[in-house]
């Protein structure tokens, strides 16, 4: 195992607008010493450049699902695949493009709490406007039923603060130390698209590690490239995912008319989010 090395996952499905960037970037980036690209049932030409890499540079590895497990499944099976050879797993969205320093200042922030951290980064889209999913906090879903304002789980940006901490930063973009993955069991697989982030963070917190958003490393993020043909699928697993989220970590300390309440606010979001999509 190496000391330092950063193993890089990709989960692809559809990505062959930002995929070939994406890999030339994290080829680029240092102290990256593995890239496992885990495809879920592309139909363009996403494996093709995918292929491409792989042949160019002996880092890169990819696995090919013949269907769609879902987000979480691909990350545990790219992170299983690296085994020990990293010291630390960086889960990178295909439309997320780094620059050659942003991994290894992340793992120089976790080095400096400890190592027993989960990071993030400030992450801006093409018109540099920060996206609000890196800084976030736990979903109260009685609270949501209240007051609207509790809808809102975006953290403001703190400009005083180089390492600031939250208690959710954005899947697109996710470093931790591989012993940390292990120890909270890595993704929970229930997760087809969406909350698995969430879980990850408030699992991780539960385990004594520290979740913050390095404010002095800025990524690119295109956001939601490979889902824009799917709306309805996005969107139906994004709620049950909260469904999922809300079962397993708020329920129960509620009681049934809570639950019903909340079981029906999140369904009947759905048809409304999927026509917002689509029009």
């Amino acid at each position: 195992m190496s000391a330092d090395g950063i193993g890089a996952v990709v989960v692809t499905h559809c990505s062959e607008a930002t995929i070939d960037d994406c890999l030339l970037r994290l080829r680029a980036a240092d102290g990256v010493t593995a890239i496992r690209v885990v495809d879920n049932a592309s139909e363009d030409d996403t494996l093709a450049i995918v292929q491409r890499h792989a042949m160019q540079d002996p880092r890169v590895r990819f696995i090919a699902n013949p269907d769609n497990p879902g987000f979480a499944v691909a990350c545990n099976q790219g992170a299983g695949d690296l085994g020990a050879e990293v010291a630390w797993l960086a889960f990178v969205n295909p439309d997320c493009l780094v620059e050659p320093d942003s991994l290894s200042r992340l793992r120089a922030h976790a080095r400096e709490l400890g190592g027993d951290a989960l990071l993030g980064a400030d992450l801006v889209g093409e018109d540099g406007v920060r996206d609000g999913a890196a800084r976030r906090r736990d979903p109260e879903f009685a609270a949501m039923l209240r007051d609207r304002a509790a809808l809102r789980l975006d953290v403001a940006f703190d400009p005083t603060r180089v390492l600031q901490p939250v208690e959710a930063v954005s899947g697109a973009l996710v470093l931790l130390p591989r012993a940390l993955f292990e120890r909270i069991h890595g993704f929970d697989e229930g997760y087809r698209l969406h909350a698995e982030d969430l879980d990850l963070c408030r699992r991780a917190r539960a385990a004594g590690a520290t979740v913050a958003v390095a404010n002095d490393v800025r990524v690119l993020h295109l956001r939601g490239v490979s889902s824009r043909a799917r709306p309805g699928f996005v969107e139906w697993h994004k709620h049950r995912g909260l469904w999922r989220y809300f079962r397993k970590f708020e329920a129960p300390s509620r009681g049934p008319l809570t639950r019903a309440a909340v079981f029906l606010a999140i369904f009947l979001r759905f048809p409304f989010a999927v026509l917002r999509k689509i029009f």
